[in-house]
């Protein structure tokens, strides 16, 4: 005897008409006879009175009734205690990411998650997608929220929509900074300050063309809030992931996009094959849940 077939019986007995409780449970009349007269075969009696204005219940249908409703009741309570169970669920989720536009998407991420399971907490990781991607491959980060390019064939991964756009750091009394976009040309003449990353050099080789050999580069630096204190110092213009940009003080940094436009994509990735804690395991599923899986 099925849940199911039982949720209709009761449905049936509620409506007094099969047509009306085939209404109620969206299914076609033929269907729902059809499974009631199934369970009275299977059982082996009679639990209807078919009427012609109404459905009343027989002796054995009545006492089907009492035990279907404690049988649904107790099915009810299972699957309420086993939700409940599963928010139990304690632990310390490592999350790596770099100073990107793609943070955005985590606090709704995770504010869902939390409210299901309370007892887990989170470890925010910053850093470049390379080091992040190290401390993964080193079970030390559950979850990496990396900027491509990046190597990424061992792992599982979610490409996410936010677009992430390259962009000129520079003072506010700068020239540059009365324009609206700057381009290779103009950057060929300043001191710079460009990206560790070397994946990322290569992109920015190739968007500067022939003006990148001769470029007059001070140094490099891993994440753009340092970058930005040189430059407010007068040290170069800072060539940074737009990211965290748009929350620091205007009167001090301004930016400016690069032109022809430079942009990336960042991914949500975790380790294929790699044994995950029971919290990381539910995070993991609940990010396939809540974003969907794009296509690699």
């Amino acid at each position: 005897m099925e849940i199911r077939v039982l949720r209709y019986f009761l449905t049936v007995v509620r409506e007094e008409s099969i047509t009306k409780a085939a209404e109620a449970l969206h299914i076609t009349q033929p269907t729902l006879s059809r499974q009631l007269s199934q369970m009275e075969e299977e059982i082996g009696v009679r639990l209807f009175d078919r009427g012609s204005r109404k459905i009343t219940l027989t002796n054995e249908g009545l006492l089907l009734r009492r035990r279907a409703e404690e049988i649904l009741q107790l099915v009810d309570k299972t699957e309420k205690e086993l939700v409940e169970q599963e928010e139990q669920v304690e632990g310390k989720i490592t999350i790596g990411c770099g100073e990107i536009a793609s943070v955005e998407q985590l606090p709704p991420l995770i504010s869902a998650f939390h409210e299901r399971h309370p007892l887990v907490t989170f470890d925010l990781y910053t850093a470049t997608a390379d080091h992040v991607k190290e401390q993964m491959d080193r079970g030390l980060v559950d979850i990496g929220l990396l900027l491509e390019p990046i190597d990424i064939e061992k792992y599982d991964f979610i490409r996410l929509t936010t677009w992430e756009r390259w962009v000129v750091l520079m003072r506010p009394d700068d020239p540059l900074a009365e324009k609206e976009a700057v381009t290779a040309g103009e950057l060929s003449k300043r001191t710079l300050i460009l990206p560790r990353r070397m994946k990322v050099q290569g992109e920015l080789a190739s968007w500067f063309g022939d003006y990148y050999e001769g470029l007059s580069v001070l140094f490099t630096s891993n994440l753009s809030t340092n970058a930005a204190i040189m430059v407010s110092r007068g040290l170069g213009l800072a060539i940074v992931i737009e990211g965290a940009v748009p929350f620091w003080d205007r009167e001090k940094i301004a930016h400016r996009p690069l032109s022809p436009a430079l942009t990336a994509t960042s991914v949500l990735a975790w380790k294929r094959g790699q044994p995950f804690s029971p919290a990381a395991t539910k995070f993991i599923a609940h990010i396939k849940c809540f974003l969907g899986i794009a296509n690699p």
